[in-house]
């Protein structure tokens, strides 16, 4: 028997066994197929065999334009009696030593 031949015969035994629904043990007695030869050949089998190629879809996406940042944002931070108004773009290192004299003075 070829190398050809008996990979076609566990082909057919490996797919007769998962089309079985069987458990490996039940399957193997009743046809006569040592366990640790199935297991290494649905491994063999499952190894070579070559992966299908997928099929990609492209799709048509249309991006809505984000809107604009409102420019008037602004937060207040109070710190004691006094008020900070902190708009978009602030500098943290800025706001942070401010803040720290704030406490100090309050």
């Amino acid at each position: 028997m070829t190398r050809e031949d008996t990979r076609k015969k566990w082909e057919a035994r490996v797919t007769a066994f998962r089309s079985s629904g069987e458990k490996a043990t039940r399957w193997c007695k009743a046809h006569q197929v040592d366990r640790r030869q199935l297991y290494a050949w649905m491994k063999r089998i499952d190894g070579t065999a070559s992966p299908k190629p997928s099929v990609s879809k492209w799709l048509n996406v249309q991006v809505a334009p984000e809107p604009a940042p409102e420019t008037d944002v602004s937060l207040g931070v109070k710190v004691g009696p006094a008020v900070i108004v902190v708009k978009c773009g602030f500098n943290p290192a800025l706001l942070r030593d401010v803040v720290q004299a704030l406490k100090a003075l309050c």
